[in-house]
């Protein structure tokens, strides 16, 4: 994400509230620190302006920045400058301090980490070198009843506004976690599974399989001179083909089976508890609702599909041999004239017409 553009003002957003809320409960934390104090008048014009006008201000500042993620860390430094000055004039008062600090603190490290932490300290030691130089250097840290109850806003809602940003944010986090990772798995122009999760869940059928949970049904399914329509209308009406025949797949299939783009103009389907036969007559089923398809970019345009099934088999050693039947199954269906199913045998590597399809891809439109 760019920090100079949209995330920095998304970040600037997170800490407007937060800020919004320490500050103004913070401003009465201060005031009781200064209260017994000779203070000049411009003292608490600086209190206010900082408890109630700077959390504004700042976020104005940032949202008008070009880069509002930078501006928005110097603001956090700015607010650092104000806390260790606020505690140099309250004279290390210690839990009117100790309370402004360490919310402060919290900031910084939520918003950069350890180094972005050690800055902000500096930047309170700053502040606090500018307070005792205004006001000289002194240390009551005693604090009264009074200064004790006047912290406990800032103690109780500003942990609380802190927490809720980083709810919110955790929550965003997973949102964009989970679309993460449906794009990874997704094939971009079907929007089946790709090849790779394909694989994948390939894999866990087949051990499902084997542990004797079901019995299942893999089919491999090939779009008929799907070369020839490419090279006669173009990539786009191919494109179109392939985006129509998908659609009408999921449209076929139960919600528990598995379709995915398994290359050019192939695809794949795992039908989960599902025998061979019942098998054969979802594919037959699926070819013969093409004949209704038609691409708006060629509508003149007839499709065919050509489909090897293959049950699983005790006898297959792995997912991989399982694959090699379903495929072998295609080609049979490619060889014999296109446009029909075809079952393999549930014997591995058996083949009808003694042709290995890894010869012959399957693919070859």
């Amino acid at each position: 994400m760019d920090r100079n553009t949209g995330s920095g003002l998304s970040f600037a957003k997170r800490i407007y509230l937060p800020r919004a809320i320490g500050l103004g409960v913070g401003f009465f934390c201060v005031a009781a620190g200064l209260w017994s104090m000779a203070m000049p008048s411009w003292i608490w014009v600086v209190l206010v302006f900082n408890g109630y006008l700077w959390p504004h201000l700042a976020f104005q500042i940032s949202r008008f920045s070009a880069k509002p993620y930078l501006t928005e860390r110097r603001n956090l430094l700015l607010d650092s400058v104000f806390g260790g000055f606020w505690a140099g004039a309250m004279q290390f008062n210690a839990l009117p301090t100790v309370t402004i600090l360490s919310m402060m603190a919290m900031n910084n490290i939520a918003a950069g980490g350890a180094r972005f932490f050690l800055a902000g300290c500096a930047a309170q030691l700053f502040g606090a070198l500018l307070s005792m130089t205004l006001f000289g250097f002194a240390f009551s840290p005693a604090t009264s009843m009074a200064q004790l109850y006047a912290c406990l806003p800032m103690l109780v809602l500003y942990p609380l506004a802190l927490g809720l940003v980083c709810y919110r944010l955790t929550i965003t986090l997973a949102e964009h976690k989970q679309a993460l990772r449906a794009v990874s798995r997704t094939d971009s122009l079907t929007r089946l599974f790709n090849h790779g999760y394909w694989k994948d869940l390939l894999q866990h059928e087949f051990s499902k399989c084997r542990q004797g949970e079901q019995r299942s049904t893999m089919a491999l399914i090939d779009v008929d001179h799907f070369k020839s329509i490419n090279d006669t209308h173009g990539h786009l009406v191919g494109d179109s083909v392939l985006r129509l025949i998908s659609e009408r797949l999921v449209h076929s299939l139960r919600e528990d089976d598995l379709a995915g783009r398994y290359g050019g103009d192939e695809f794949c389907v795992i039908l989960p508890h599902t025998p061979p036969v019942l098998a054969t007559e979802v594919m037959e089923r699926l070819r013969h609702s093409l004949a209704d398809i038609r691409s708006e970019l060629a509508p003149q345009l007839r499709f065919t599909l050509s489909i090897g099934l293959a049950g699983y088999s005790p006898l297959q050693l792995d997912s991989s041999a399982w694959l090699k039947a379903a495929d072998q199954a295609l080609y049979q269906a490619k060889s014999g004239g296109r446009d029909r199913v075809v079952l393999a045998s549930e014997v591995p590597g058996a083949v009808a017409a003694g042709q290995p399809a890894q010869d012959q891809p399957a693919s070859d439109s």
